[in-house]
């Protein structure tokens, strides 16, 4: 069990964590026709906005509030209000998703009072869009908890309540903020390779993937149908992928009856192994050809690149539960994990990390940590200290703006776990410490003392 090392110091250097608010609109982004509504000021939409646009080079539809210095004294209900109807009237939005922030948490105001009031009396207004709002507070957790907080509302306040019939073919599938857009398309095909449907909550892989539609469209032009999450409790099961998204997962079984199965991790031969018996189990086919070769290309990738792994030291800084996702991975492989940095102390899935610590910091305290370590694995915002440490840097995570493609990444099932093991044995490959005279000295020594005692 991993010893959790709280925050310690008032300042942030380098940081490390992206707040609530944007894990929140990146889980309303995946939401077909879904605007994601900041209520706050307009600088806050406006770094989480620049983020997003960096990580994935797309336009993001998000707006704000605006909330000036009148309404932050005064409160923010009159300009919560106007900027759902402007919305309504200028979009047509299926869906409006409310991220609150620090501006108007800290004011302690009647957010959930306002929105119920705003769906009374604009109930025609309203009729064809859907006002759901998260808590998501800047001054707490990190992005996995604005994800999070978001999908078990978005279940809260759509999923129908009553029990319905259940549809044997149905699975729901609540995938984890770290999962990328190539990941949430390959579960996609692979629970489609049983005969089976999955409907994914929040589905980015539809609204972020990389397409251009043929006209403007001001909302996210793909993703998860409002009707789909309306019609969840007809699935036979539900999924969910990471500790942060138990809370949904839990929610939906009490609202439906749904029963959950959560796996902490889909990356790796084991964890794979699991969830694909799991579809075989609920489908009642057998496991398709195509999925038993990419095992076996796995178990080959396992077999070449093991060597590169063992005894290497890891320094790794990210959320929670892809903290323990990548420690897993690399321990699995041979590596050690040498410095262990989480965004938040929020998630009991720290304690099952693979490493001596869990320090909750920042980018600092890993480069502090992770002097002498072969490997830095964190966000773009690490580079600085991979430079000065003189260790390679592997990007993951959020956000990555230096470099392209990095959403068509696959890091799950058999084959992201192959992409991971070449990606990171090619890192090693890349930067071997090529034989010095000294160290050939100290082998030909060894040898020779080796002689004169034989």
């Amino acid at each position: 069990m991993a010893r959790i090392v709280p925050r310690t110091k008032s300042a942030t250097v380098n940081p490390l964590k992206s707040s609530q608010p944007l894990g929140a609109a990146l889980a309303f982004l995946g939401v077909a026709g879904a605007i994601p509504l900041f209520h706050g000021s307009q600088g806050c939409t406006s770094f989480a906005l620049v983020r997003l646009v960096q990580h994935f080079a797309e336009t993001v539809p998000l707006q704000t509030t605006a909330m000036d210095e009148v309404a932050t004294i005064l409160g923010g209900a009159d300009q919560l209000e106007e900027a759902i109807l402007n919305l309504t009237t200028r979009a047509n939005p299926k869906l409006i998703g409310v991220c609150t922030t620090a501006l108007v948490e800290s004011r302690g105001e009647d957010l959930a009072g306002d929105i119920a009031r705003i769906k009374a009396e604009h109930d025609e207004e309203l009729a064809r869009t859907m006002v759901v709002m998260a808590n998501t507070p800047d001054f707490h957790g990190a992005i996995e908890d604005g994800w999070a907080a978001a999908v078990a509302a978005m279940i809260e306040v759509i999923t129908q309540s009553d029990r319905q019939a259940r549809d044997t073919r149905k699975i729901a599938i609540l995938p984890g903020w770290n999962l990328t857009v190539a990941d949430i398309e390959h579960l996609h095909d692979t629970v489609e390779s049983f005969g089976l449907e999955a409907v994914i909550l929040p589905d980015v892989s539809g609204a972020l993937d990389g397409t251009v539609p043929d006209h403007w469209i001001p909302t996210t032009y793909g993703g998860t149908a409002v009707d789909d999450i309306r019609k969840l409790g007809t699935a036979i099961k539900c999924v969910a992928i990471g500790e942060h998204m138990r809370h949904p997962a839990e929610a939906l079984q009490n609202l439906t009856g749904v029963p959950y199965v959560l796996f902490h991790s889909l990356t790796g031969l084991k964890a794979t192994d699991q969830f694909i018996s799991l579809l075989s189990a609920l489908s009642g086919v057998a496991v398709p050809a195509k999925l038993r070769r990419r095992r076996a290309q796995l178990q080959d990738t396992l077999l070449d690149a093991h060597f590169h792994f063992n005894g290497k030291k890891i320094a790794i800084a990210a959320e929670p539960d892809q903290l323990y996702q990548l420690a897993t991975f690399f321990v699995g492989m041979g590596s050690e994990i040498a410095a262990a940095v989480a965004t938040t102390d929020t998630s009991q899935i720290l304690e099952k990390v693979p490493a001596e610590m869990v320090r909750v910091g920042d980018l600092g305290d890993l480069e502090s940590l992770a002097a002498g370590a072969d490997l830095l694995v964190t966000h773009s915002h690490g580079r600085q200290a991979a430079e000065r440490l003189g260790i390679p840097l592997m990007r993951v995570g959020f956000p990555i703006f230096d470099r392209l493609g990095s959403q068509h990444k696959l890091t799950i099932l058999y084959q992201g776990a192959r992409d991971l093991i070449l990606e990171a044995a090619n890192i090693f490959q890349a930067n071997q410490q090529p034989p010095t005279p000294e160290r050939l000295d100290l082998i030909r020594n060894r040898e020779m003392k080796d002689d004169l005692h034989s």
